[in-house]
């Protein structure tokens, strides 16, 4: 079968919704014809000139990569920096460049699962779960259309809590309605008052589906005006979120913990705050940029936070009830393209998938 980039790119949005990035990123396909049949693809942490250098060679005409290279607005491309030479050299090419950020940041199998995987964690959950990120619907169907339009919604992904699917709450009751002379009434006369026995059905999903629910409710309800209304929940969606926890299989000294750590994400250097002579079990991870999130894992009960990027006066802010781990941004993020060559190799078997050889980090350690 021949995929085209929009295939392969639908289908990583499925596994991280574009919805799901902060409001600063800009995870997309950002250059590229999304009707081109695919070439193969590139797996990648950063999109750069020696990266699409190396996906010419391997004629790959797709780059997925955890960063895009475009992240502000450009005005001009002249070629003055490596961003424009990137952007050029990807467009003269028909390379296509797809970012998915924050986006595969912020889901439970995203980034930071990868992390937990390769440090061994397990009972793995999010460490700071968003709010405002669910709707309910409510509906009313006659009921002997309640089990055609529930599964309908299903379809459609609504009723997903956790690890539960097709969830749902009705209650029977009878509904009124008088049809005027312009209505066209599946049950019913004209001017005449019409008592029915209807369902009303509840379901939750995530708000960035509403619309694609909404048109699957209305295909399979049998009314004409069908009568229903979306409520916007505060509830926490504890699968959408930054960060994660998790737990060691046993005990671990801190000294032999460190040493894991070094050894399993392939670190020339760790820095951290002073050991607290306590056994580690539970560990904090956010790959990339996590100072932000150092509240949440005191809170949480972590022994460590393993993340990147932290300045020095926030180590301070460890304050002897963490172990704070700074590993790099690069070092933190890297295993993210294996993450992206996994979840496609499940669902493309036959095109040609690779992980880039190009060392994109910025930082020598000498």
């Amino acid at each position: 079968m021949v995929y085209s980039i929009r295939d392969i790119t639908s289908y990583l949005e499925t596994l991280a919704p574009p919805a799901y990035q902060e409001s600063y990123d800009n995870a997309q396909l950002l250059t590229g014809d999304p009707e081109a049949k695919v070439t193969g693809v590139l797996c990648t942490l950063d999109a750069t000139e020696a990266v699409v250098d190396e996906a010419i060679e391997l004629n790959c005409n797709l780059i997925v990569a955890h960063h895009p290279i475009i992240f502000k607005g450009l005005k001009s491309l002249t070629g003055k920096n490596y961003i424009e030479r990137t952007i050029i050299k990807a467009i003269k090419k028909d390379i296509a460049i797809y970012a998915i950020h924050t986006n595969l940041d912020n889901v439970s199998t995203g980034v930071n699962k990868k992390i937990c995987d390769m440090i061994g964690l397990e009972n793995t959950k999010i460490l700071s779960p968003k709010k405002q990120m669910l709707q309910k619907l409510v509906v009313f169907a006659p009921l002997a259309s309640r089990e055609e339009v529930s599964q309908a919604l299903f379809q459609a992904g609504a009723g997903q809590i956790g690890n539960y699917k097709d969830c749902s709450f009705f209650l029977q009751g009878t509904g009124t309605f008088t049809p005027n002379e312009k209505a066209n009434p599946t049950i019913g006369s004209q001017g005449k008052a019409e008592e029915v026995e209807e369902a009303r059905i509840e379901v939750i999903f995530p708000q960035y589906l509403s619309g694609k629910i909404l048109n699957a409710m209305k295909k399979a309800h049998p009314y004409e005006e069908v009568a229903y209304y979306l409520q916007s929940l505060e509830n926490t969606d504890q699968e959408i979120g930054s960060g994660m926890i998790g737990e060691l299989p046993e005990d671990m000294d801190e000294q032999s913990f460190f040493a894991q750590l070094k050894k399993k994400m392939n670190l020339n250097v760790v820095k951290r705050t002073a050991l607290r002579g306590k056994p580690v079990r539970k560990v904090a991870v956010c790959g990339g940029a996590g100072i932000f999130l150092l509240p949440a894992a005191i809170r949480s009960g972590a022994d460590v936070f393993v993340t990147s990027d932290v300045k020095y006066h926030e180590f301070f802010d460890a304050d002897g009830q963490i172990i704070l781990a700074d590993i790099g941004h690069y070092e933190s993020e890297i295993y993210t393209k294996d993450l992206l060559k996994e979840k496609l190799s499940q669902n493309f078997s036959n095109i040609a998938l690779y992980l880039t050889k190009v060392v994109s980090n910025p930082i020598t350690y000498i």
